[in-house]
């Protein structure tokens, strides 16, 4: 005989010649000849020495464990005293009741949502994140999902989680904010064959995010050649000078014509315009010569107008002088004042005769 103790927390295993006999909890207990006692931590998981079946045919010590099975495609968080503890994969486990709070939440992976009382904290701990896919969407942008490439709905800002297995998940995003396109330095025709640069640009919002990402593959690129094709289409159909004079014209029609394309594509067009017409050196050589050639015609118009003014003023002016003695005189003394500012001195001498010279001069004669 052998006495043996079990402390508080504490449970023992009796075996006889390795078969399992009986269970003891806290006490002062007496082993037979060739009895062995095993103790077990209540704090611990149980792992049991011998088969499970055999220990469970005892009904006492049954009821003292919490029996797990987790089974293909499935998961068990065990949470501890409310925390997170660990995670069980595929097997059979043992803990024991009564001294600590279990709780076992079981996790069926066949499926995507996670639709268990998880705590959103614990999906983050490695033991977790690791049977988890994370998807992360912008504040500035919206998604579509496609479950083994079927779509399956459309998802707004926000970080998504899903069950990682063997159905495939794919993300696709689209920005949804204002967006520009620029058409740079694009060669095009005029009507009178004149080689042009145009640098255009369009600003637009993606508004279908299904149509756009669904129906359409490439919708900014095909986005991009419809403008080509509309903006080469209007620029073919005006003169180099017409092209210059009606910039803006020109762009609102192509803004018009362009939105039931972009419909198509899930895109609403906001705004379009020229940014520049850019021609090419011949060509910008020879609209030098015809800007300067025109600017020397109106200049020598201008200036045979002026010259034309004068001529006119100068004979009105004579008319008015032969019909009015007085008006010559004034204009004499007007000239003598202009030829007086240019003298610095006058000399006078003789008998003064040059006094009575410059008197009849400046005297009208009556």
């Amino acid at each position: 005989m052998k006495r043996v103790r079990i402390n508080a927390g504490k449970v023992g295993l009796v075996f006889k010649k390795g078969d399992y006999k009986r269970v003891i909890d806290q006490g002062t207990y007496w082993l037979g000849f060739n009895e062995q006692l095993v103790q077990y931590d209540l704090t611990r998981p149980f792992a049991a020495p011998i088969a499970a079946e055999i220990l469970l045919e005892d009904e006492r010590l049954e009821a003292m464990l919490h029996v797990v099975e987790v089974k293909d495609n499935e998961l068990a968080v065990v949470v501890e005293n409310g925390n997170f503890k660990q995670v069980l994969t595929v097997g059979r486990y043992f803990f024991w009741k009564n001294l600590l709070d279990y709780k076992f939440i079981s996790v069926d992976r066949s499926k995507i949502e996670i639709t268990e009382e998880i705590d959103t904290s614990w999906l983050s701990r490695p033991e977790l994140s690791q049977y988890i896919r994370l998807f992360e969407v912008a504040a500035y942008e919206k998604a579509i999902m496609l479950v083994d490439d079927v779509y399956a709905k459309t998802l707004a800002a926000g970080t998504y989680r899903f069950w990682k297995n063997d159905t495939t998940i794919k993300i696709a995003k689209a920005d949804m904010r204002q967006l520009q396109l620029e058409i740079a330095g694009q060669e095009l025709l005029t009507k009178d064959k004149a080689v042009v640069r145009i640098n255009f640009y369009t600003q637009y919002k993606v508004t279908d995010i299904e149509k756009a990402l669904l129906e359409n593959k490439d919708y900014e690129k095909q986005l991009y050649i419809a403008m080509q094709l509309v903006l080469r289409a209007y620029v073919g159909g005006y003169s180099l000078d017409e092209l210059l004079e009606r910039k803006e014209s020109i762009a609102e029609a192509v803004f018009d014509d362009i939105k039931t394309e972009a419909t198509k594509l899930g895109v609403t067009v906001l705004n379009c315009g020229i940014r520049d017409v850019i021609l090419t050196g011949e060509m910008k050589d020879i609209m030098n010569q015809v800007l300067v050639a025109q600017k020397k015609a109106q200049a020598n118009i201008i200036t045979r107008r002026e010259e034309t003014a004068s001529t006119r003023s100068l004979l009105n002016t004579a008319k008015l002088m032969e019909e009015n003695e007085m008006l010559f005189k004034l204009k004499e003394m007007e000239y003598v004042e202009k030829i007086a500012e240019k003298i610095g001195e006058i000399t006078v001498s003789g008998n003064g005769g040059m006094v009575k010279q410059l008197k009849e001069i400046f005297s009208v004669n009556k």
